[in-house]
């Protein structure tokens, strides 16, 4: 017999059940806590599911980490992104460096000249700055002139040479510019790149580069006696981009300029030069001081004074887009010796020139006169020598607190050892040849007097073989001292007494030298001396890097010309109202 309580029972346990499949027990639930298939709920109903439920969130919260402190967690998201930073910024600067160091072109140079080391032991930088004409790629011939299809400097001249002297302790810097049209002896020089070589010959001094830019090194260490033996080359294109990549350099005109030639077209006052308009203004020769290449020497100053402290502002070196910007535009324009080709060096070269003070970085032009056999022509100028003579000595031009300049007093005790000659030898026991390399009839005679009357013996006087701009004294193997001597009596500075390899002394008067028995500048006497130091920048137009009121000195002279009538550049930027300014 069937009980009737049967049904009633298991429709209150069917109502009463958890819908769906039954729950599987897990590792996070109590003993006998789970349900297996066809096992009723413990203690049944409603309570059972809230026992249920306390339970699953209690396993939630054991399964749940304590959360951190509000500050913790900000450490460690910093941690997290910086170290995402390294990685990026690594693989980043990897890639720079090959990036930058790619765009560098370099060419071996003979290296045959060395600094010398001071008494700690540290060494001064002499570097060859060459602007090059040359038109080697597409956005070179936008900037007008001939164009050819070669990177090498072959056919190119040297529009712009600046020797950078940097000191041996890093307190200060020169830079001498040597006017384009300075004449001279250029040296044999074996072609570099598969260009062509030379035997030598008198000439214009930025034509060496034809023959490659070691050939041009070893002219102007020939022309000036200063150790070189790094250079840098840049093209016209490069000039542009980096004016632009620092947002323009401000320079200042004394009045308003058309320069019918460069192109070069301002407003009197002071613009910020960007894009063609900066390489108008460094390239114009007509537009400034007397229309010559010496006004053009001065403008460049001006605008590589400003672009110096332009490098130096906050602004410039904290930007990092703005120095890639100059890094990539400057060494995809550059060609340097293989002693400067690599980014590592560039930087050091760049962090050495960075500690020399604005204030300390001094900007002169070689002092010239008129060459005796061009009227076209210039040469080293007598004042030249005590010039050459500072920055082979490494000698500041400036004191210590920026005035101008240390040179221009009395030189040191220290300083006059280094800068003439020391006689220890006897006149008596000297003899020389003397050879006039002047074009000037009778100098050698003159000179040869002047020794024997000083108690040496000459062995011969007449013409060099070619005409010398520069007076040196050779002297061979074991006969130094004998040159010290005749030197010191001459008055004719260290820096241009050399040695060689051909037995004896040979004197060499260059056109430095035109007139008179003791060398210009110099001290002459049996116990020896040296010029006055202020002949270094006496006549050298120097101005320091930090002078921001300096302004480019318009031309008075008719030195433009447009429809064929000659004009001043004032007259043609009043006649020229419908060109553009360059800038506004």
């Amino acid at each position: 017999m069937t009980d009737p309580r049967a049904g009633e029972r298991a429709r209150q346990a069917t109502r009463h059940r958890p819908s769906g499949p039954p729950r599987q027990r897990t590792s996070h639930d109590g003993p006998g806590r789970g349900t297996d298939p066809g096992e009723p709920p413990l203690g049944g109903g409603r309570a059972a599911a809230r026992r249920a439920a306390r339970a699953k969130d209690r396993g939630s919260r054991r399964r749940r980490a304590k959360p951190l402190p509000r500050r913790k967690r900000i450490v460690r998201t910093l941690l997290t992104v910086v170290s995402a930073l390294i990685l990026i910024v690594a693989g980043g600067g990897a890639w720079l460096y090959e990036h930058l160091s790619g765009n560098i072109r370099s060419i071996a140079i003979d290296g045959g000249s060395k600094e010398k080391a001071d008494s700690f032991g540290r060494t001064p930088i002499n570097i060859l700055a060459i602007g090059s004409d040359g038109r080697n790629s597409a956005s070179d011939c936008k900037l007008g002139g001939g164009c050819g299809s070669s990177t090498s400097a072959a056919g190119h001249n040297a529009d712009v040479e600046m020797v950078v002297h940097i000191s041996a302790d890093r307190s200060n810097a020169t830079v001498m510019s040597i006017p384009r049209d300075t004449e001279t002896q250029i040296p044999a020089c074996k072609g570099s790149d598969g260009g062509p070589s030379t035997g030598g010959y008198q000439g214009q001094i930025n034509s060496a580069l034809q023959y490659g830019p070691a050939c041009q090194v070893s002219t102007v260490h020939q022309l000036t006696g200063i150790p070189i033996d790094h250079f840098v080359m840049l093209d016209f294109s490069g000039v542009v981009k980096m004016s632009d990549a620092v947002g323009g350099v401000s320079v200042c005109v004394s009045d308003n300029v058309y320069d019918t030639y460069s192109h070069l077209k301002l407003a009197k006052g002071t613009h910020t030069l960007k894009g063609d308009a900066a390489l108008e203004f460094v390239r114009t020769r007509h537009g400034l001081g007397d229309g010559s290449d010496l006004g053009r020497t001065y403008a460049q100053h001006i605008f590589l004074s400003a672009m110096i402290r332009k490098f130096k502002s906050a602004g410039t070196l904290s930007d990092p887009p703005k120095v890639y910007a100059l890094a990539d535009s400057a060494t995809k324009a550059m060609t340097v010796d293989t002693g400067l080709g690599s980014i590592s060096k560039l930087i050091g070269l760049a962090d050495d020139l960075n500690k020399v003070p604005a204030k300390r970085i001094t900007f002169t032009t070689m002092q010239t006169g008129q060459s005796p056999t061009d009227a076209n022509r210039v040469i080293p100028a007598p004042g030249a020598t005590a010039l050459f003579s500072a920055i082979a000595d490494d000698k500041s031009l400036t004191a210590s607190d920026g005035k101008k300049t240390a040179a221009g007093g009395q030189p040191t005790a220290s300083a006059s050892k280094t800068a003439k000659p020391q006689a220890s030898v006897a006149p008596s026991d000297v003899s020389l040849s003397v050879e006039n390399g002047t074009g000037i009839t009778g100098r050698a005679g003159t000179v040869a007097s002047a020794l024997t009357g000083k108690g040496f013996t000459v062995e011969a006087s007449g013409n060099a073989g070619s005409a010398v701009a520069r007076t040196t004294l050779a002297y061979g193997p074991g006969q130094k001292a004998a040159a010290q001597t005749a030197a010191a009596a001459l008055g004719l500075p260290s820096s241009q007494v050399t040695s060689s390899d051909t037995a004896g002394l040979v004197l060499t008067i260059g056109s430095d030298w035109p007139s008179g028995s003791a060398y210009p500048g110099g001290s002459s006497g049996s116990g020896g001396g040296s010029g006055d130091a202020h002949e270094a920048v006496s006549g050298a137009h120097a101005d320091t890097a930090d002078d921001s009121k300096a302004c480019a000195e318009v031309s008075q002279y008719k030195t433009v010309e447009i429809n064929g009538v000659p004009m001043t550049p004032a007259q043609a930027y009043a006649a020229s109202p419908n060109k553009k300014d360059s800038a506004p």
